[in-house]
């Protein structure tokens, strides 16, 4: 498989890739040169930065696309960011209108101290931010990891505006998650980025298979971004984990035989955070799925192999916006004269 260039982190662990260096401009400090570098990536991709105020949530999300197009919601995972997206969304914005948004406490999205982090805060807030944009009907919701746990409870709680779902090593409740980290809820804390080195022995030991290479100068601005963050990560996990707890793989399982939109699912079949074999008992509940496994790839798919991604996504997008809504209302009869 041809190798990226650069990479970050999402959940558990995905990271987001940039451009080549050779095409940023010379900057001294690592998170600076990081954060161009990506807004160079966004441009590729063509999206654009905007911001939106709702609530006591200051979001930051890309924008792009075409105008008036069938909307598509990317959603990152666990101490990722929208930019996770880029590779995948440049396919995307030549038809679809697309939005990927910086969840609460990742990216340069603002939440306050008081905000909750468990999956229903999280699925809430996403709802807000829809509803604040205005692209709830008929809306395609992507998620990855954490954001395709997201992506399940928000389908299943809105089934009659969601179009179609895309679930990439989707978060979540399993009653047999063999063997990967999720097994082991407890061990995710150490998944945090804490002090350096941290970020490199994530994406090396955790989040990829086989590792593309990474400028060192962007492995710093990363790993400076995430400790930037850990008071947020670590709240979040840790109510990740308390969740876990307490929630049965009965109550995932009622979530997804709850969405009523066709689903994607794509899962790498490396992947050591979320094992692959939990892909049958997400096509045992969801009432209408496709499945992808792609080989020698790890938990980050849209990153590994956003090119096959793009190409599975595109064409399943293209089947589900031709799909009739079967919850719209019959015709009226025409009476005749």
């Amino acid at each position: 498989m041809l190798k990226k260039l650069t990479l970050a982190v999402l959940l558990p662990l995905a990271f987001s890739s940039s451009l080549s260096l050779a095409a940023a401009p010379l900057v001294s400090d690592p998170v600076a040169l990081m954060q161009s570098v990506l807004a160079q990536e966004r441009t590729w991709a063509g999206l654009e930065t905007k911001s939106i105020k709702v609530g006591d949530i200051n979001f930051v999300y890309s924008e792009g696309g075409v105008k008036g197009a069938p909307t598509v919601l990317l959603v990152h995972g666990f101490s990722g960011s929208r930019d996770n997206w880029n590779r995948v969304a440049r396919r995307l914005t030549k038809k679809y209108h697309v939005v990927a948004v910086d969840l609460p406490g990742h990216g340069d999205t603002q939440a306050p101290a008081t905000f909750g982090y468990q999956l229903a805060d999280l699925s809430d807030a996403v709802r807000q931010f829809v509803l604040a944009l205005g692209i709830q009907k008929d809306l395609h919701v992507a998620g990855h990891s954490l954001g395709g746990g997201i992506a399940v409870l928000y389908s299943a709680l809105y089934f009659l505006e969601v179009k179609s779902v895309l679930l990439v090593d989707t978060a979540g409740v399993y009653s047999k998650p063999g063997n990967s980290l999720i097994s082991k809820p407890q061990d995710l804390l150490n998944m945090l980025v804490r002090k350096p080195g941290d970020f490199e022995r994530l994406i090396t030991k955790v989040a990829t298979y086989d590792t593309p290479f990474v400028p060192k100068e962007l492995m710093v601005g990363y790993e400076k971004l995430h400790v930037m963050h850990l008071a947020e990560h670590e709240k979040l996990m840790n109510a990740l984990i308390e969740q876990m707890k307490w929630t049965q793989p009965d109550t995932f399982q009622m979530g997804l035989r709850s969405m009523e939109a066709p689903t994607l699912v794509i899962w790498g079949d490396k992947d050591a955070v979320i094992d692959v074999g939990v892909v049958e008992e997400l096509k045992e509940h969801l009432k209408y799925e496709e499945v992808l496994i792609l080989k020698d790839v790890g938990h980050t798919p849209i990153l590994e192999a956003d090119y096959p991604v793009s190409e599975a996504y595109m064409k399943f997008l293209d089947k589900a916006q031709a799909m009739p809504n079967k919850f719209a209302p019959a015709p009226t009869a025409t009476a005749k004269p």
